[in-house]
């Protein structure tokens, strides 16, 4: 049976996978936002993602003739009537009270339901609960195909592991999870993987198994950060370097290698969320879980609390001081400013009337949205030699290395490193 793909959305986990499919299928990308695919059609990828060289390597102007490889990318429902694999990979995000928000999944889950034919497998790479797949998103396809889930159509569940500004660990260099909702779906969508995969895939014997599997991913990791936060705050109040204690401690052969910092983005703060929820539905209250979150969406006061005392220690005037802070998007290397808790940060410090100045040379390759109350700038020579009370290591850029800070610093002014929660000091 040859696979005519179509992928519905095109951000950071849609796009890469799109690609590497292109390579040997005919694709179809689908997303609706017609700017995106305006520019996705010209090789440019505003997420930085895909190099303009390998998108243009696979894109085709028009669709597939016959079932010519490549990539077509379209805003247009009518153009992806004809595919018989369907692979769903928009946002799943949470709500202002930390609730999951699945709109994006069910308004996908009705387009698709909109043109499916007997015979076709749908695919949700989503991040989502254990039973969401089954239990949320299917009913909404048979609502409005009219076909019977399992008997006219199929259904599998492949979690992303799409890591953000990652160029090492690309989508085919990570080993893939994958399930079906019937024996035959599920080896057929573990052999399409498969086929593009070269680090492999693992067959999960249910949805369920796969969708509980990336959702605690993340949540591991987040429990973790929260652990070596919790110790940042310990070894500060001890006056102990905390990346000293875990660098001895990382002589342990099966020491965990964790940093204390902020946790943004939209998968590891977001995704421990999803699975506590589904846990109180059934009546348990994920107590480790939730005391992580707590304390890893604290660090943002928490660390504006330790600038604030630090500046009173150096004798630095807090009302008007001048803060430049490096870095903006929730991550180093990457232009998504999703959930970046540096606007927390930010927030925080706007408080003691601190006038804010942030450089971060990917904020021209995003869209801002309600983050404008500070001044940006997009690199070192926008900064006009102005001079710091304070310089905040923020963000680890590799843009950034070679940043001259005596250049941009009082003589008074100080350097605090948002990795460690504490002050830096130049050599």
């Amino acid at each position: 049976m040859k696979h005519k793909i179509t992928i519905v959305g095109l951000g950071y986990v849609g796009l890469p996978l799109a690609r590497l499919f292109a390579t040997k299928y005919a694709v179809v990308g689908f997303d609706i936002d017609e700017d995106r695919i305006y520019q996705l059609q010209k090789g440019i990828d505003d997420t930085l993602e895909i190099s303009e060289d390998l998108l243009k390597s696979v894109l085709l102007e028009k669709k597939h003739s016959d079932e010519q490889v490549g990539l077509f990318c379209t805003s247009d429902l009518s153009q992806i009537n004809d595919s018989n694999i369907y692979i769903i990979t928009v946002p799943t995000p949470v709500d202002k009270h930390n609730h999951p928000d699945l709109s994006p999944l069910f308004t996908a889950s009705e387009t698709v339901g909109k043109i499916i034919k007997k015979g076709d497998i749908i695919i949700y790479e989503s991040t989502v609960y254990p039973g969401a797949t089954e239990e949320e998103c299917i009913p909404i396809i048979e609502k409005i195909s009219g076909l019977k889930f399992n008997t006219d159509f199929f259904a599998g569940y492949s979690p992303e592991r799409i890591n953000p500004g990652d160029k090492e660990h690309t989508v085919d260099k990570i080993l893939k999870v994958t399930s079906g909702s019937t024996a035959e779906s599920a080896d057929i969508i573990n052999e399409l993987y498969k086929s593009v995969i070269t680090a492999g895939t693992h067959l999960a014997p249910t949805i369920r198994v796969a969708e509980a599997a990336k959702v605690i991913e993340n949540s591991q990791r987040d429990i973790n950060i929260a652990f070596v936060n919790e110790l940042a705050k310990i070894f500060n109040l001890m006056e102990i370097n905390t990346s000293d204690v875990l660098a001895a401690a990382g002589t342990k052969w099966n020491f965990l290698p964790f940093k204390p910092g902020l946790v943004g983005g939209h998968c590891i703060g977001v995704d421990p969320y999803y699975l506590a929820q589904k846990a109180q539905e059934f009546g348990y209250n994920p107590e480790i879980i939730l005391a992580g979150r707590r304390i890893n969406d604290s660090m943002a006061k928490y660390a504006a609390s330790e600038i604030i005392k630090l500046m009173i220690k150096k004798n630095i005037a807090v009302k008007n001081a001048e803060i430049l802070i490096l870095g903006f998007t929730f991550k180093e290397n990457c232009p998504d400013v999703r959930n970046t808790k540096i606007a927390d940060l930010i927030a925080a410090l706007q408080e003691y009337d601190i006038d804010i100045t942030v450089f971060d040379p990917y904020l021209s390759k995003i869209q801002c949205g309600g983050y404008a109350n500070f001044k940006s700038v997009i690199s070192e020579s926008d900064l006009d030699n102005k001079k710091f009370d304070l310089i905040i290591k923020a963000v680890d850029h590799n843009k950034f290395q070679g940043f001259h800070f005596k250049t941009f610093l009082k003589d008074s002014g100080i350097i605090f490193n948002l990795k460690e929660f504490s002050e830096f000091l130049l050599l």
